[in-house]
């Protein structure tokens, strides 16, 4: 079964002469288990995708469904709940509170899922991520790479059903982004998560299961091939 669908979704902004179609009708499912990535140029409608796909915005037409769920039928309060228990996010702007040091950023998350998260897997996401020495830190003493670290460990801590990541390598070196999606990898085969990547990085597409590039709003699979050749 899809763990996430979008059926005849699209997203217009404006009207007559000032319309954007940021996203064109679009048909698309994922599975458990698969790390998908979207490829494609800075303004072709990835990142609408991505906030569609994770009922941050409503698409124009259309429906999302989440493990069988209808976004569409669902009012705020029961889609807040879908976004909090289904799906984590990693966006450039970290997503961070700025007043919580990183221990207590997590320590909050573990109030709102009402302690059903493990202490011991966030012990080994700072491990991994090498950020157990940023604890007592607030995001304002973190570089751009360490905040977007810090954010991949709350959007994991969660165990989401799906994990939406918007260009989650873009602060880090060469290495750290390897380790990080070697991370993600391992996390979406061994908990059946369903993850999306949208980047840039063509080099990350080897650790990807499928890909897909946008273009002027409309999502087409591709083989790996044909995304690295595009790019070389």
């Amino acid at each position: 079964m899809a763990i996430l669908e979008l059926k005849g979704a699209n997203k217009t902004f404006g009207s007559g002469r000032t319309k954007v179609e940021a996203l064109k009708t679009t048909d698309f499912s994922a599975e458990a288990g698969e790390m998908i990535a979207i490829i494609g140029p800075s303004g072709s409608g990835k990142s609408t995708f991505l906030t569609i796909a994770g009922g941050l915005q409503t698409p124009t037409e259309g429906d999302v469904i989440i493990n069988g769920t209808s976004l569409a039928k669902l009012n705020e309060k029961k889609l807040s709940k879908v976004r909090l228990n289904e799906i984590g996010f990693i966006l450039q702007a970290s997503n961070l509170v700025p007043f919580l040091t990183v221990d207590n950023q997590m320590k909050l998350l573990k109030k709102v899922k009402k302690d059903t998260l493990d202490d011991q897997k966030l012990q080994e996401l700072y491990s991994d991520l090498g950020i157990e020495e940023l604890k007592n830190k607030y995001p304002s003493d973190l570089s751009g790479g360490e905040r977007q670290r810090v954010a991949i460990a709350k959007a994991l801590y969660t165990n989401p059903s799906i994990l939406l990541a918007d260009e989650p390598t873009a602060s880090l070196d060469s290495d750290r982004a390897y380790e990080v999606m070697d991370l993600l990898k391992k996390e979406t085969k061994a908990k059946k998560t369903t993850t999306l990547v949208v980047t840039h990085d063509t080099r990350l597409i080897d650790y990807c299961d499928r890909v897909f590039k946008m273009t002027d709003g409309v999502l087409k699979e591709e083989s790996k091939e044909q995304a690295v050749a595009a790019h070389d």
